[in-house]
């Protein structure tokens, strides 16, 4: 076994145009046009790294031994203070070259000259990444929040372990999964280390070269329990075996009240045999107990390997709708000209957009050394029955860092929004049918469409930071497309005031658009259950609240609340206390007055029955002649 060095380069070009929405499509915008397409995602990227700067003391120049600030940033050194530990903790972990907060070398730079050098020199590219948070952002944001469990997070599994990762083999079938490192016919390596590690690197492999026909091999994943209604499965699959060879994806569901299982079918792959892992994605809707369940089945034909899978992960997540996957990338890197752009294939949204994406590998004249990447519409099929322009539809461009566990993936995106307050040069809608907007191009096949204008960045990512980590890998990058409607994030808001048609003449004017930010005194509207909701602004002794943000607190209005309730429910307390002693008083003072007079009553009625008495014995002596005397 081999301790792989790993390139920890940063990989995150991503935290400023987060801020900016990740649009990368508005450089023509105000800020408080971008905050208007902001998804929820987005926000709170950004809300969560304020917590690392702010809550958990990852102020990350706290430890001075590990970086030092330069004369070239003199005038700005109070970006670079020091704090001691009574202001600043970092949650027992490591000093972290690689957080999304930790500055560039040339962050604050007044000259030309790094403002930062790390002590430890192959750190001086990594530190100022923007594309994700780093192993140890998380960390700190776990601990500050005791957070011991992941929302979306199920299960991964790279096979490297004898375990694999609790999975079973079933005893219905009549062959099995093997754990390997290499196949004869392929692969040659597995799909985690690529080969880079010397006596480990494994995988799953079904053989298919022998056997009988209809033969399978059935691999279930450990008892496995959703927090949602929705999971997606991702894979690497290989196929060196026969066409006719198929591997199925299903799902074993546990009845909530027994024991009792149903296996449903989830997605069936099948194909030509290729000589390189791929990756595939397989939407899951399940939310009782369940298992994965890898069935491989032999066909008819002749095979000379089998089925392989590695690198498996499972999230609470969706699933991305397309994927571009670029091979021999090293080439186009070392060979494509600046400027030269590559399109990706046609895909389609669920609304039924065509649309396609376009890559420049070199980069751009204002950015040469980055990748830069734009969003197309494109004419298709559906064009007669969708409406002009195209409104509200995101784009997501992700370029996927390969990294076998999905926890450890610094991915590197982009969203773009089709907003009609974008033009192009003629005051035409940006986003209008191609068929208006576009250029004649052609595909790969010779057959001509009409492409319209792109929309996205030329900054990235640097070539540098995409070599850092595993975006290149087996010599090919994954790009994960989405496109989904957000139309149901302005529902609430007024629209545009019509729809153009096709056949609508082209503005020559820009369309006028209403505030979609109805909150007072700085507030963020964002949009809950389809509804709107103010997020109101707060500082350290003051903070605005109400439906929309109209009411201003404080934390000395507070006090002195607090005294006046305090001293108010005192005199209560003095005044209940005063008129219950009186209340008292005159109660004793009463039943004292009732005793007095039935005392007086007592003895009256005794002195009474006395001289009664005394009067009857009298009268009675009398006839005897006797005389009572005193």
């Amino acid at each position: 076994m081999c301790s792989c060095s790993v390139n920890v380069n940063s990989n995150l070009e991503l935290f400023l145009s987060t801020v900016r929405c990740k649009a990368a499509t508005n450089s023509s915008l105000s800020d408080s046009q971008l905050r208007k397409y902001c998804r929820i995602r987005h926000i709170v990227f950004v809300m969560l790294s304020a917590i690392l700067k702010s809550s958990a003391g990852s102020m990350l120049l706290t430890e001075m031994a590990d970086v030092q600030p330069t004369p070239e940033s003199f005038g700005k050194e109070h970006n670079f203070n020091t704090y001691d530990d009574k202001t600043s903790s970092a949650l027992n972990v490591p000093y972290d070259y690689t957080s999304v907060m930790h500055y560039s070398k040339t962050s604050f730079m007044n000259g030309t000259e790094p403002t930062i050098v790390t002590n430890i020199p192959e750190f001086m590219d990594v530190i100022g990444q923007r594309m994700d948070f780093s192993d140890y952002d998380l960390q700190k944001l776990n601990r500050l929040y005791n957070c011991t469990s992941s929302l979306s997070f199920m299960d991964t599994c790279s096979f490297e372990l004898e375990n694999v990762c609790g999975m079973i083999q079933s005893s219905e079938d009549n062959s099995d999964w093997q754990r390997v490192s290499q196949v004869p016919a392929g692969p040659h390596t597995d799909h985690t280390n690529m080969g880079d590690c010397k006596d480990t690197g494994y995988f799953m492999h079904f053989n298919t070269s022998a056997g009988s026909v209809g033969n399978t091999a059935t691999l279930e994943s450990r008892i496995l329990y959703p927090k949602r209604g929705f999971q997606c499965l991702q894979f690497y699959y290989y196929n060196s075996g026969h066409e006719s060879d198929k591997l199925n994806i299903l799902v074993r569901e546990y009845a909530l009240a027994s024991s009792n299982s149903a296996l449903r079918l989830v997605e069936r792959i099948q194909g030509s045999p290729l000589d390189y892992w791929q990756l595939y994605h397989v939407p899951l809707n399940v939310t009782s107990k369940f298992r994965i369940v890898f069935e491989g089945i032999k066909g008819t034909g002749s095979s000379n390997g089998g089925l392989s899978i590695d690198d498996i992960n499972l999230s609470e997540t969706q699933c991305p709708h397309h994927v571009w996957h670029i091979r021999n990338f090293t080439h186009l890197l070392n060979t494509s000209p600046a400027q030269n752009k590559i399109y990706s294939p046609p895909f389609y949204s669920s609304k039924g957009y065509a649309f396609q994406v376009g890559l420049y590998v070199n980069g751009t004249s204002s950015n040469p050394f980055n990748l830069a990447i734009y969003l197309h519409l494109i004419s298709g099929v559906n064009d007669d029955h969708l409406q002009w322009p195209c409104e509200w539809q995101q784009a997501t461009m992700m370029l996927l860092d390969q990294n076998p566990d999905i926890r450890q993936r610094m991915s590197n995106q982009r969203s773009v929004t089709t907003d009609l307050s974008v033009l192009t040069d003629s005051s035409s809608y940006f986003w209008d049918r191609p068929d208006k907007v576009g250029s004649p191009a052609n595909f790969a096949n010779g057959t001509q469409f009409m492409r319209g204008p792109g929309r996205g960045t030329s900054a990235f990512l640097t070539h540098e930071r995409l070599r850092s980590l595993n975006f290149i890998k087996e010599d090919g990058v994954y790009i994960l497309l989405t496109m989904e409607d957000i139309s149901h994030l302005v529902s609430t808001e007024p629209n545009f005031t019509n729809a153009i048609s096709t056949a609508t003449t082209i503005p020559t004017t820009v369309p006028v658009t209403a505030t979609l930010n109805f909150c007072a005194n700085g507030g963020i509207s964002i949009v809950v259950d389809e509804k709107p909701v103010c997020r109101c602004p707060a500082g350290n002794d003051w903070w605005y609240m109400g439906e929309k943000c109209e009411k201003r607190g404080s934390t000395k209005e507070n006090i002195v609340i607090a005294v006046s309730s305090t001293m108010a429910v005192f005199v209560i307390m003095l005044l209940v206390t005063i008129i219950s002693i009186c209340c008292m008083k005159k109660k004793y003072h009463q039943k004292m007055i009732k005793n007095k007079e039935a005392w007086i009553l007592e003895n009256v009625s005794i002195v009474f029955l006395v001289k009664r008495f005394r009067y009857f014995l009298n009268k009675a002596f009398s006839q005897n002649n006797c005389v009572l005397s005193r």
